[in-house]
């Protein structure tokens, strides 16, 4: 089962979720604040961090960034209280894969953090949702879905979020078609996806970033949705 650190400094909740989690089957290290969920992530890389907005030491938002700028490409999922938009948003930004609003729903909990597990199920060997190992091209960069990685034509990479992937896989899947808000949020995000089209909107703004030169190919169609406005290019070589 997935290894997993939680990093929440409620003693009671901490406590509640990692009895949860362990009784699913994963394997858990809790913490009571954001330095230490660092140093554990830095310890053993682990398949999903979950981490509480608001904690000492380190921010829940801080310590995301910091795994994100060391290149770790796993799933993240916060936890928070303070659910308005602006902060929905900025923890997207920053590279989260969901958002869990408190007081949690234990059940609902469970369900989201096995869904986000799911998606992810390529990051540690697998096929990294359904693209075999395949390296695709989205315009002049390269996608690799078993890396999780996106190359820019000069060479630059960055790390990819689940739904970041998830997208790119959409656009390179359906060249040249409108495809919807609606349908890009039931494909990458799940039909139960209950939160707002400005979370997508957040998602292409970030893949455009790492796209670079590319990013002109992802065309929004006002009104409609994005279109990827290149050619379906799959790759057999590996990405070095």
């Amino acid at each position: 089962m997935a290894d997993v650190i939680l990093a929440e400094d409620d003693d009671t909740l901490r406590m509640a979720l990692t009895i949860a989690l362990e009784s699913e089957g994963y394997s858990v290290r809790a913490c009571a604040d954001g330095g230490r969920a660092l140093a554990a992530f830095e310890a053993a890389r682990p398949d999903l961090v979950i981490l509480d907005v608001m904690m000492p030491v380190k921010s829940g938002y801080e310590a995301c960034m910091e795994i994100r700028k060391a290149g770790g490409d796993v799933p993240v999922v916060f936890l928070t209280a303070k659910s308005n938009e602006e902060d929905v948003v900025l923890g997207f930004g920053l590279g989260a894969d969901e958002f869990i609003a408190k007081p949690l729903r234990l059940k609902e909990f469970l369900a989201r953090i096995a869904a986000v597990l799911k998606r992810a199920g390529g990051r540690k060997g697998g096929d990294a949702g359904g693209t075999d190992g395949s390296v695709f091209r989205i315009g002049a960069a390269l996608v690799d879905a078993n890396r999780f990685t996106l190359t820019e034509d000069g060479g630059r990479r960055h790390s990819l979020t689940v739904r970041e992937l998830g997208l790119l896989k959409m656009f390179a899947g359906h060249p040249g078609e409108v495809l919807s808000r609606d349908q890009l949020l039931d494909t990458v995000w799940g039909a139960t996806y209950r939160g707002t089209t400005r979370t997508l909107d957040q998602h292409i703004v970030q893949i455009r970033k790492k796209l670079g030169e590319s990013s002109r190919l992802v065309e929004t169609v006002r009104g409609a949705g994005y279109r990827y406005r290149g050619c379906a290019q799959l790759c057999t070589r590996a990405m070095v």
